[in-house]
């Protein structure tokens, strides 16, 4: 008798052990929900995603929604009914996930809104990102001192190229932006000839190369016939490139200042090539590596790293954020930042 008790102890301290290993294995299921494949960051940003977590000892399940809201909420349903412990959620269109959210709530699921804010809802744990209205003032500052704002006689004309509506980034990027550059159009010297200068007549639906394209199209063939275009502030590099595209097509002028965000490839070879002024790099690996670390500060039950109570209001609860800082780029360092990194290599840019 005492043999087979003993024999019996042994088999369940046995299977105590496997659990425990298969737990520190990837036993703990994590789900990352990307909005699409459409645009090479999100590529990336899951790419970064998955391959850190995985190195972390997580099981992965990541999905790409293709920019369908209700594909989305579909994955989010199944991350949840799936037993992933904690979702990271990069939204296609930041209020409409809320059914999601709530069911992630009751089961107790914490939520890290990643690098878009999760809006209208309380079920939000976390959110991280880069300081976003500090994109727009790298932007703004950059269009401020290369035309020498302070000093220069002027005017300038100006166009602006905004992001999605939808997501709640695209606002404090063109307030960051339009912040340090609005006294220069209220005293005239910077003119807004299209009139185009509220983020709703500005703004770009998914932020599709081919909206910011038309849209461009249609302002330099109605108000820059006969006038040069100075600068073109626009918030990411896809909007940028729809810029850059229409200017191609269109325009005859002095070729203007342009800005971007992001780092993409296309635009990246554009600066190189002189038809991009600039671009905010936000490093993905950076992000990625922070979230991975929040992941497991909350499975752990540690105080999760945060560095910004106050600025992510949501419309329910203020969110409590980390953000990463940006970096500029252009033609003058962009091999220190790029390749040197090790984001790209020298190939991926000829």
């Amino acid at each position: 008798m005492k043999r087979i008790l003993c024999v019996l102890l042994c088999l369940v301290l046995a299977l105590s052990c496997l659990t425990a290993c298969s737990k520190d294995s990837g036993g703990t299921k994590v789900g990352v929900s990307m909005p699409t494949k459409d645009l090479q960051r999100w590529n990336q940003d899951g790419d970064n995603m998955k391959k850190s977590l995985e190195a972390a000892g997580y099981t992965v399940d990541l999905q790409y929604a293709s920019n369908d809201v209700a594909t989305q909420l579909k994955q989010i349903e199944a991350m949840i009914s799936g037993g992933c412990n904690v979702i990271v959620i990069a939204a296609i269109e930041g209020s409409s996930l809320g059914s999601a959210l709530d069911k992630a709530k009751a089961k107790n699921i914490p939520v890290i809104a990643y690098d878009r804010l999760l809006m209208e809802s309380d079920a939000v744990s976390y959110y991280a990102t880069f300081d976003n209205y500090k994109v727009g003032e790298v932007q703004g500052n950059y269009i401020k001192d290369t035309l020498d704002l302070d000093n220069a006689a002027g005017p300038f004309n100006m166009e602006i190229t905004g992001g999605d509506p939808g997501d709640n980034n695209a606002g404090f990027f063109f307030n960051g932006a339009y912040d340090v550059l609005k006294p220069y159009v209220e005293s005239g010297k910077l003119v807004i000839v299209s009139g185009q200068n509220t983020f709703e007549q500005i703004a770009t639906p998914s932020w599709s190369t081919e909206t910011a394209q038309t849209r461009a199209e249609n302002i330099i063939s109605s108000n820059y016939t006969d006038k040069d275009i100075d600068v073109w502030l626009c918030s990411n590099d896809s909007t940028a490139l729809g810029v850059e595209n229409a200017l191609a097509a269109n325009y005859t002028g002095k070729y203007p200042i342009i800005t971007g965000q992001d780092c993409d490839i296309a635009n990246t070879k554009n600066m190189i090539a002189g038809k991009q002024s600039m671009s905010v790099f936000k490093d993905t690996r950076t992000l990625a590596s922070q979230v991975v670390k929040m992941v497991g500060q909350i499975l752990k039950k540690e105080t999760v790293d945060v560095n910004d109570t106050s600025t992510y209001n949501n419309g329910k609860i203020t969110v409590p954020s980390f953000l990463c800082e940006p970096v500029f780029a252009d033609a003058n360092n962009y091999k220190s930042i790029l390749i040197d990194s090790g984001y790209y290599t020298e190939d991926q840019l000829k």
